[in-house]
């Protein structure tokens, strides 16, 4: 599975990881968006995983995840809802990223086996430190799913070994201290990141939180293994609804273009 993964970031040029939320407008709404993300260039899908409390998460999905749930979104929605992607897409990474509860409540084991059979890739869970590995992290490596881990401004040269340990599939560097949505990092801080995270390992690096115009998009790309972009995206969904579909495929290709543009030229 975590062949996929290696396969997206080896294409020659950065990656475009472009994140939904799974059930927002509804359950049976999403596999049209996840089809318009393919379809308008994104490289890695990261379906999330709808939490009452999404500590990371700024207004946009957090009001996704409202509506997710009031749509009566469950674990077993967003499990078939990947294993659909995975029938229709066997060759495209999917990575389901949420929160520790819904992921352990029933057990790390039953959670990994399940993503695994319904042809996860990777999974990023914001809340379960990599000290605390033995949570999920160990579950997930034993059923062949990569544990994804986030790197931030605040994380030291003293804690990184810590965060790449068991470490899979790309390292998610977070370019903000603070919540997704509109903030976003100063691109000289972003570069230094990237050349001090790229120093400690051989994962790709991705960068996300703020991410929203080609520009800002081709401007990561000239640095970072990958650009993630998410509640832009949010926004397109609440804004169209059901008819959300063609609207997110148009912005995906103008992002798709900006990165493949960007990565022919110097940084």
């Amino acid at each position: 599975m975590t062949a996929r993964l290696a396969a997206a970031f080896g294409k020659g040029r950065p990656a475009l990881v472009c994140f939904v939320t799974a059930g927002d407008p509804s359950p049976q709404a999403t596999p049209a968006i996840l089809d318009a993300l393919v379809a308008g260039g994104a490289d890695v899908i990261e379906l999330g995983m709808p939490f009452t409390d999404p500590m990371a998460d700024g207004p946009a999905i957090q009001s996704a995840n409202i509506r997710s749930l009031a749509a009566g979104t469950r674990t077993a929605d967003v499990l078939r809802i990947a294993a659909g992607f995975r029938e229709r897409h066997p060759d495209v990474p999917l990575v389901l990223m949420g929160y520790a509860n819904p992921m352990v409540r029933r057990g790390a084991d039953w959670f990994a086996q399940a993503a695994a059979a319904a042809g996860v890739d990777g999974v990023i869970c914001v809340d379960i430190p990599p000290e605390e590995d033995n949570s999920l992290g160990e579950q997930l490596r034993e059923h062949g799913v990569a544990a994804i881990r986030l790197a931030t401004p605040t994380t030291d040269a003293a804690r990184l070994p810590s965060v790449l340990a068991g470490a899979g599939g790309f390292l998610y560097y977070v370019s903000v201290a603070g919540i997704t949505g509109k903030q976003q990092a100063v691109q000289a801080s972003i570069d230094d990141a990237v050349a001090r995270l790229k120093a400690a390992t051989d994962l790709p690096i991705a960068v996300g939180f703020g991410v929203r115009t080609p520009e800002q998009a081709a401007k990561i790309a000239r640095v970072a293994d990958g650009v993630v972009v998410g509640s832009a995206i949010v926004e397109i969904v609440a804004q169209h609804g059901q008819r959300a579909a063609a609207p997110v495929q148009s912005y995906i290709e103008s992002l798709a273009t900006a990165i493949a543009t960007a990565s022919k030229e110097p940084a």
